[in-house]
């Protein structure tokens, strides 16, 4: 998700970009993680703005920072910020997923709300070494399908704003192959390296 400190005049991502765009270098965005951080480079090269990064060794004092207004924006997983969201503490602007999530639907994609094309998503799957034997990895899939159809799952996890989708053995990696991809374009053009 993205979100705000109530203190940044915007209600919306358009705006967002417009505040960015009238004060480049003056907005700062936290980031607790690779996912958060590469989602505010892809959000900068996308809308053509300049949110200043600043990293956190994780989303725990990234978030607590955004509480203070210390920062102004951050790229988050729902489950760290649903609860800051509804008791005002933090604005909503926008998920990264291309659609709502079913317990949030008021926070519209930002694709469909001023950032055509953008996405982000975090993903769990279950990898493996090379050579697996088919009908083993046919098994698991089978097994992880029908666990994520269980109620106890499937009632559970939206409320903290997941949404698990379940895909065949042959959709995820090709998931995989399409990710990195994209995201090593993203590493590249904002001359990120590790440290």
């Amino acid at each position: 998700m993205l979100v705000v400190h109530p203190s940044v005049p915007v209600k919306n991502t358009r705006d967002l970009i417009g505040l960015a765009k009238s004060r480049p270098g003056d907005l700062s965005y936290a980031s607790g993680g690779a996912t958060s951080q590469l989602a505010g480079e892809l959000f900068n090269r996308m809308a053509g703005v300049k949110l200043v990064h600043i990293p956190y060794k994780s989303s725990g004092p990234a978030s607590t920072d955004l509480l203070g207004g210390q920062v102004s924006v951050m790229f988050s997983a729902p489950p760290a910020v649903i609860s800051h969201i509804a008791a005002g503490r933090l604005r909503a602007l926008g998920v990264t997923s291309l659609k709502s999530l079913s317990t949030m639907p008021q926070v519209p994609p930002i694709a469909t709300s001023g950032l055509s094309g953008y996405e982000v998503n975090s993903w769990s799957g279950l990898i493996g070494p090379a050579g697996i034997p088919k009908e083993v990895v046919a098994r698991l899939n089978a097994e992880v399908v029908h666990v994520m159809g269980l109620p106890e799952i499937g009632n559970r996890l939206p409320p903290l704003g997941i949404e698990p989708t379940v895909s065949t053995p042959e959709e995820f990696a090709a998931y995989l192959r399409a990710d990195v991809t994209k995201w090593a374009k993203v590493i590249r053009d904002a001359g990120l390296q590790s440290h």
